[in-house]
Order: structure tokens, then sequence, then C-alpha cells
């Protein structure tokens, strides 16, 4: 059985279509990445998937039910974006008391464990960092040992240890066949965590796969030299270059064909240093699928 099917889903606001026909298979025990530009659907995927928005067409389950009859059922757990935590109360009892929602909960002290609680157990919800509070929605998104666990821009606020050590725990709680959904704007964390990666642009999905075969789809290579203060004039028309981007002196060149721009480069009488050619990354990817869908 999938944990998650879309079947000719879409969801209108007044004349706003912000989800178009979307058809979707997510098999269990999968860790999915749910990655696009601002506006692009993800949120209102999410949301229709949790029963938080009703859907104007076609219909989703969650392991064969609706999803208010999954979450009801303990089988859903979420952690959103929004939402504030309980002012005056333990994090121990904030979690303790998401528990008691659920017909089969973890057990408490392995909650606080998984989310790196332990020590914080004691501390009030609401003195907490926007990081250890992050930890705080991640424990209450686990605490019925849900079988889907769907996150929406889990690391915001967080450190770069905070979110090495989170992943951490995520890739510990998925290795027990649970099925991940995620939406970040951190490729990297869905480069590193992810075993399928999905692209939105404008209500749609522009590509599916895992992060190898979404670097493929971009196609080409990539150019990288440091560039300084010399005149960028005609980089775009060198040979076999489909696109620009200069930032803090350093210009990238995405190529068709980076023998003959390297070639064109130097025979250009530019002063080219620190000389880089690499395959594309899931960033140069993501905006090669998603730069005509932004506007």
């Amino acid at each position: 059985m999938n944990a998650i099917t879309f079947t000719g889903v879409s969801k209108s606001y007044d004349t706003v279509r912000a989800v178009e026909t979307l058809d979707l298979e997510i098999g269990a025990g999968q860790a999915v990445a749910l990655l696009g530009p601002n506006g692009a659907g993800k949120s209102t995927s999410i949301g229709m998937l949790l029963g938080l928005v009703r859907p104007s067409g076609g219909t989703v389950t969650v392991f064969g039910d609706s999803p208010d009859a999954a979450v009801r059922a303990g089988k859903v757990g979420a952690m959103l974006q929004d939402g504030s935590l309980v002012a005056g109360v333990t994090v121990r009892e904030v979690v303790e008391f998401v528990r008691g929602l659920y017909p089969e909960p973890m057990p408490l002290d392995e909650v606080l464990s998984l989310a790196n609680l332990t020590s914080l157990a004691r501390r009030r919800a609401d003195q907490l960092s926007g990081g250890q509070a992050q930890r705080v929605r991640f424990a209450i998104a686990i605490a019925g040992a849900p079988r889907l666990l769907v996150l929406d821009e889990p690391t915001a606020a967080m450190d770069v240890e905070s979110r090495r050590s989170f992943w951490a725990s995520m890739r510990e709680y998925a290795a027990g066949g649970r099925t991940i959904l995620f939406a970040t704007h951190y490729m990297e964390e869905a480069d590193e965590n992810a075993d399928r990666i999905i692209v939105m642009a404008r209500g749609r999905i522009v590509a599916d796969g895992t992060a190898q075969v979404i670097k493929a789809a971009a196609g080409g290579r990539t150019v990288r030299f440091t560039i300084g203060e010399q005149p960028t004039v005609g980089l775009d028309t060198l040979p076999g270059v489909t696109g620009v981007e200069l930032r803090g002196g350093t210009a990238q060149l995405r190529t068709t064909d980076p023998d003959a721009t390297v070639q064109a480069l130097y025979a250009s009488g530019i002063q080219v240093r620190d000389l880089e050619v690499k395959g594309a990354d899931l960033e140069d990817a993501f905006l090669s699928l998603t730069g005509d869908n932004q506007n």
C-alpha cells in the first residue's frame, strides 16, 4: 500500500490556481523531499495531505484512508512552520500531553532523546531559542510514533550544528521503515537525506526522481572562475553557455559544451583564475527546472 496517493488533485483560491491536476504516489518507507520556489504549491499540497485544506478536485489518501481518518488513527505526525508552544509548561509536560492523544505513543524518554531534548526537559517551552523550539515541534510530531511524518521547513531557525543533529535524528526515526515527506529550501538537505526528490513549480510537478536523476535532468555542466572587476559583457554569448551568474567577483557559466566554453573564454582575453568545471549540483538543477516558472 502507498503511504500517500494524490489522484487528480487541484486547489483554487478564488481565481488563483494554487495546485493544478496533481497525480502522485509515494510508497511506504521512502524519505521524500518536496522542493519548489515560493508559490509553487508545496504548502497547499501539504495542507491537503494533512486534511487542513480541502481539495477543489480529486482525492487524497494516506495509507488508503482519507487524511482526516489517518490523522485520527495516529498514522500521521506533522511539524509545520507556524504554531507557537504553550506558555508556562515544561518541555516534558508538552510532549507528555501530546503523547496522551495517541493510541500507541512512543515512550517519553525515547521521544526526548531522539529530539535531543533530554537536557531541556524541565525548561519552560516559552523560554527556548528558535532552534530549541523547532526540536520541541519535532518531538511533538513523533510523539505518537506515526507511520508518516510530514515536515515543512523543519530546520528553519536552526544553526549548522543543530541542523546536522536534527537530520541524524531524522534518519534514526526513518530507519524503522517509516515514511518521511519534507519541504525545504536547503538544497543540501534534500541531496543528502532524500531517497526521492519532487520539484514543484506553478502548482505542477516538473521533476521527480533521485537526486542524481534530478541533476541529470538539468543537463550540462558549470564553469566557475574568479573574474574580479573585469568586464562581463559577452559571457552569455560564449559557445555552449545557457546561463550566467555573477556573485562576489565569481562568474558561473552553465554550459552544454564545457570544452568549447573554456577554450573561447581564454581566447576572449579575460584573465581567468581559479577555474573549476563540474557537473550541475542540485541547486543548479533546481534553478534550471523552475527558473521559467517563478514569475
